[in-house]
């Protein structure tokens, strides 16, 4: 029987030769006896090599190259999250196994980022910081969060449709699921609540949009909703309203209405869904809630 470390040398060179694991493994045994290596043993010997690994020390075998540049990978990682294994494995000059190897022994997955309207710019972003400051500035000072009304617009869809995985046996086949239709039916809610909850909201008729007239017709509804169930944000605190920058919010008819009613309107920075908290709270957990339902 031929010793450990010559069969690992043969191993080397049938890899040198670009011979397969198990071409290599029936050469050896062929030449050195019949249990001299297992195809198994030469496959592991073989993936080594083809990280760069040539080291026939058999504690290294399992583990990981010794001289990979692994602060070399977190530049890159840094410089370019978004690129892919095999431009590493070309940047470094290695396999496309290291450089997941590396990355898992880095804690590194790959995540979605989340989609957004906008791109946002650096203006856009110094003016969120701004407006953030203010209002944690002015909290600090006067309390005001009490105060605030907030409220927005989502679209609800009357058959809310989700697959469920199937428990099955394993060649049995699952029930289909049939996809949404592309134009369901669906109605706009309307709706405004504030920290104690839900204050006023509405479900428009199925041909009306929300416009500038519409949306100031609503808040006058909201201030009558407003004196029946917080009568001191009326009578003596004042109304903060928060609502995102969609034209019928902004519209000069809305302005108008607004200083009728005697409102604050809290600032909210451009394109910022993620700090709005029917998008971010309400909708998404009314969301989860109809999610396999039918109105």
């Amino acid at each position: 029987m031929a010793d450990e470390e010559h069969i690992r040398h043969c191993m080397l060179y049938e890899f040198q030769l670009g011979r397969k694991a198990s071409e290599a493994a029936k050469n050896i045994c062929s030449t050195l006896g019949q249990d001299a290596v297992s195809a198994r043993k030469c496959q592991r010997w073989f993936e080594k090599f083809r990280e760069g690994n040539f080291s026939l020390d058999d504690k290294s075998g399992r583990g990981r190259v010794s001289n990979f540049d692994q602060e070399a990978l977190q530049a890159l990682l840094v410089q370019n999250p978004q690129i892919t294994q095999q431009e590493l494995a070309t940047t470094l000059n290695c396999s496309q196994k290291t450089i997941s190897n590396q990355l898992r022994a880095l804690g590194k997955v790959q995540k979605f980022g989340k989609w957004v309207p906008h791109e946002l710019t650096d203006n856009n972003r110094n003016q969120r910081v701004t407006i953030c400051s203010l209002l944690l500035s002015r909290q600090n000072r006067l309390p005001f969060l009490e105060q605030i009304v907030t409220g927005d617009e989502q679209w609800v869809l009357y058959v809310n449709l989700k697959r469920w995985p199937q428990w099955l046996d394993k060649n049995e086949a699952p029930q289909p699921m049939p996809k949404p239709d592309l134009h369901a039916k669906k109605v706009m809610l309307c709706v405004w609540w504030n920290f104690k909850g839900i204050l006023h909201y509405e479900l428009l008729p199925s041909n009306q949009t929300i416009t500038s007239a519409v949306y100031s017709a609503q808040l006058e509804r909201l201030a009558q909703a407003l004196r029946e169930k917080e009568p001191a944000l009326i009578n003596r605190k004042g109304v903060i309203l928060h609502h995102n920058k969609a034209r019928p919010h902004t519209a000069r008819i809305t302005a108008e209405k607004l200083r009728q009613l005697e409102w604050e309107v809290l600032p909210q920075p451009a394109y910022s869904p993620d700090i709005a908290p029917s998008d971010y709270h309400l909708f998404r957990s009314l969301q989860n809630f109809l999610l396999g339902k039918k109105i």
